[in-house]
């Protein structure tokens, strides 16, 4: 068997000419019986030759190159079913030789032919049906497709044989092959006021996805912005900033961290680019605080390698997701420096700080106040073992370390001791009055989703407290102010303001989006747990300064996303994370649309992988892909990719109703979306695909309508068409390379989303080539998938295990290499946050002045 071989098609080959039939039978042959290992080329040479010089074969019958590609390919019909050789005889040398040239003739006989069983009734393609289709669909394409009426067997075999997967994808690969110059001349002349149908295809040369051969309304396409070209608010115009939380350092995001702020923030955003509106969407990782020192000091590198390692992997995760960030930056910037220091000197002037001594836990082995996340020990709420001095990760209450029972050092074990020390506290009770009338209006005309809105109140209603914003940490932002060298800004109190600094790293212009609150709207998107900061101490921040500040106009929040019934662990290698996804094979945009549809909005939602693979197989599959993929193809095979004239027969009030149903979906969809509630979205997405596939059965789209009212056939393909390019605008926000791939087979640009549904592809625009846009997943892959991402018992059991023994364990095994690792590592900690910031004496100065 040959190992390499080379089909020859030639490049100008007209169509009605044998070369055109030829490239016709080789091109469907190859689909038909996928021959991967033959190699398409051009060639000059006015027939198709098939050629293997290493094994000394040369096939230049192209009847014969038929039958050969059915054997290396395997074609898929039984040995018993195959013809014999008296009608092989009568088939090739009767119908299909040159010598006989009237059409009626070859007609008869193939009628008479194809009465035969090993024909029709075959168990699959055979070279016969390729062949005896070459010869007929280059026929009637140059006569009157009327000359079938006369042979109903032959008419019926061949309209559905023309709807086969590799019949269209023949036809495609044979015009974009060869030149498919006219035989007549009349290169652009086309028929109007009528449907385009096989008779009355326009003499021109095929070219599929161009955009000389696009006939759209004006004014369709979504604004896109040069790479080296900043998003700036207009006066006048609706100007979206959108943030969402930035992703902490010192882990690698898991399907909840994702669904939780950056995958909801950007379905938004890429909403708002599709309905034209200026929208910048900011993002970036958290650096500074308590948990990077820790880290860095577990992982025995300083914190600036491990923000540097951390950033890239974060960078990599969403750049996979498809997080279209318009520009995702970091907190350890001296933007953030000098506006984080800003911030807090103004507050610092209008007297909503205060210096206060307080008892905080100290670490005589290593003689270190304990910030926070330092000290480690039993919650006084549910008694859990672990949790940390700020927080407790079982029943998610907010600690102080002073709270928790038997507190220790989380560098050495040790047992802390109370000493006073000093700190800067923002007088969050004396900006209580500012922030609770700012809050009542925010919260009433930005909607909040309920989550932001009870939590907010909740923290209201008990009264706020003057809280520290200091802490006692090397890697922060300095405290500007003289006798707090040694200490950084608390990192809540800091983090916030990161999406200002993250924005004046992609433009000097920043306060044009900052400080321009009659001008933008801020959308703000985080797990509830976040919500404290960004709906009380940030903007109490913000009033604070007295400067004009854009202040947050929605706050969208999530719960929790569960891993089929419990939690992601890292550690106990539990759940999908980001780095993960990749691995499965399966697209981002399936993650996505997963993902979003199973937002946790009211309530904790579970992860499944049942549902995941049903939800690609039964929803994305089944209904969008397949209702895209048959009229794309069916298009392109009766009408050979040109719109067909729909004008005329599209108004018949047979078609009202469908219009009215698809125009109150687009408008419950935009209403929602208004809304910011993400995973409705989908939901509309979905029903807009269904009615479109109930409007194809309805009107029964196949080759008998086809030929029987071409008119009515027209209008369903038109409406049809301009459907899936609207489908294409509602995927973009939740699967942006669906809604790409659409367009592009459509060949048109990504489209804006409109308040009202428009037949914007027009008549004789050209139709690009078909693609799936998604991909059937085995069942099986369940139980796969599940023993992989579920957790590993002997790590189950070792963590078990070590629970029990951890005081012991730690200070046998941890205690000489955590002191070692501080000692190394502090003062290269002190080095790198003053080298990596703005000189500290002059910050300390200006405050003095």
């Amino acid at each position: 068997m040959a190992t390499s071989l080379k089909l020859n098609i030639p490049t100008n080959a007209p169509r009605g000419s044998p070369a055109f039939t030829q490239a016709l039978k080789a091109s469907f042959a190859l689909h038909a019986f996928q021959a991967d290992q033959v190699q398409f080329c051009k060639s000059s040479e006015e027939s198709v030759s098939l050629e293997a010089p290493k094994d000394n074969i040369k096939i230049v019958d192209i009847n014969a190159i038929v039958r050969f590609l059915a054997r290396i390919g395997g074609a898929p019909w039984k040995a018993g079913d195959r013809a014999p050789d008296d009608a092989w005889i009568e088939w090739e040398e009767v119908v299909l030789r040159p010598r006989i040239r009237e059409i009626e003739t070859v007609l008869d006989l193939a009628e008479k032919l194809l009465a035969k069983s090993w024909i029709a009734k075959s168990g699959g393609v055979t070279p016969a049906q390729i062949i005896l289709f070459s010869t007929l669909y280059d026929t009637i394409a140059t006569a009157q497709p009327s000359i079938l009426d006369k042979h109903p067997r032959l008419k019926s075999w061949y309209y559905n044989t023309l709807e086969s997967d590799w019949a269209i994808e023949g036809i495609q690969k044979a015009a974009s092959m060869t030149t498919v110059s006219s035989l007549d001349g009349n290169s652009t002349k086309a028929v109007k006021k009528a449907p385009v149908t096989a008779d009355k295809l326009p003499k021109k040369p095929v070219v599929i996805g161009t955009e000389a051969d696009r006939k759209l309304n004006a004014g369709i396409e979504m604004k896109t912005y040069a790479p080296d070209q900043k998003i700036l608010p207009e006066p006048g115009k609706k100007n979206i900033l959108i943030t969402s939380a930035l992703p902490y350092v010192n882990n690698v995001p898991h399907l909840g961290n994702i669904i939780g702020s950056v995958l909801s923030a950007d379905v938004y955003s890429r909403y708002c680019k599709a309905r034209n509106y200026n929208c910048l969407y900011i993002c970036g990782t958290d650096e500074y605080g308590t948990a990077t020192e820790t880290k860095a000091i577990e992982e025995g590198v300083t914190p600036r390698q491990l923000c540097d390692k951390y950033n890239a992997l974060h960078s990599d995760v969403y750049k996979w997701f498809n997080i279209g960030f318009d520009h995702f930056g970091r907190t350890t910037t001296k933007e953030q420096t000098e506006i984080a220091q800003d911030i807090f000197l103004k507050l610092h002037k209008h007297g909503y700080l205060t210096e206060d001594s307080i008892t905080q836990l100290y670490c005589e082995k290593h003689e270190g106040f304990l910030a926070d996340r330092y000290v480690e020990g039993t919650c006084p709420k549910c008694q859990y073992n672990d949790a940390r001095g700020d927080q407790c990760d079982k029943c998610g209450s907010l600690l102080d370390p002073m709270e928790l029972i038997s507190p220790r050092c989380k560098l050495d074990d040790a047992t802390p001791v109370v000493r006073p020390t000093k700190h800067i506290y923002l007088k969050l009770d004396e900006l209580q009055e500012q922030e609770e009338k700012w809050f009542k209006q925010s919260v009433t005309e930005g909607n909040w989703s309920r989550n932001g809105r009870i939590i907010t109140e909740s923290w209201l209603k008990e009264g706020l407290q003057k809280r520290a914003i200091t802490r006692d940490l090397f890697w922060g932002t300095p405290v500007p102010l003289e006798g707090y060298e040694k200490k950084v800004l608390y990192v809540w109190f800091d983090a916030c303001i990161g999406y200002v600094s993250i924005t004046a790293t992609y433009t000097k212009d920043w306060e044009k989006w900052w400080k321009n609150p009659d001008n933008v709207k801020l959308y703000q998107f985080m797990g509830k747990d976040n919500v404290p900061f960004h709906s009380v101490i940030f903007p109490s921040s913000q009033l604070g300064t007295k400067d004009n500040w854009t202040m947050v106009h929605h706050i969208s929040t999530t719960e929790y996303l569960q891993y089929e019934g419990g939690k992601f662990s890292k550690s106990r290698n539990v759940g999908v994370f980001g780095n993960n996804a990749q691995e499965t094979g399966i697209p981002p945009d399936v993650w996505r649309f997963y993902l979003l549809s199973s937002r946790p909005e009211t309530g904790d939602s579970q992860f499944i992988w049942r549902d995941f693979i049903l939800k690609n197989n039964s929803e994305l599959l089944a209904r969008l892909g397949n209702f895209v993929n048959r009229l794309v193809k069916f298009a392109a095979a009766k009408y050979e990719g040109l719109v067909p004239d729909y004008t005329d027969a599209a108004k018949d009030p047979a078609f009202d109703a469908f219009k009215a149903d698809v125009n109150k979906l687009l408008k419950e969809y935009v209403d929602e979306l208004e809304a910011v509630h993400i995973r409705a979205g989908t939901d509309l997405l979905m029903h807009v695909a269904q009615r479109g596939n109930q409007f194809l059965q309805d009107n029964k789209l196949d080759n008998a309508t086809f030929a029987a009212e071409p008119a009515k056939t027209a209008a369903v393909v038109g409406l049809g068409l301009n459907l899936i390019y609207l489908l294409s605008a509602l995927c973009y926000p939740y699967m942006p390379a669906t809604g790409e791939s659409i367009a592009r087979q459509l060949n048109a640009p990504v489209r804006a989303i409109p308040d009202t549904w428009e037949m914007d592809l027009l008549p004789g625009h050209r139709i690009g080539k078909a693609e799936y846009l998604f991909s059937m997943i085995d069942p099986k892959k369940e139980a796969e998938w599940q023993g992989k991402y579920g957790g590993d018992k002997k790590v189950e059991e070792a963590l078990k295990e070590e629970e029990k023994k951890k005081k012991a364990e730690k200070k046998k095994q941890k205690k000489k290499t955590a002191m070692k690792a501080k000692a190394g590592i502090v003062e290269t900690v002190k080095d790198a946050a003053v080298a990596a910031l703005p000189d500290s004496g002059a910050a300390a100065s200006s405050s003095k002045d």
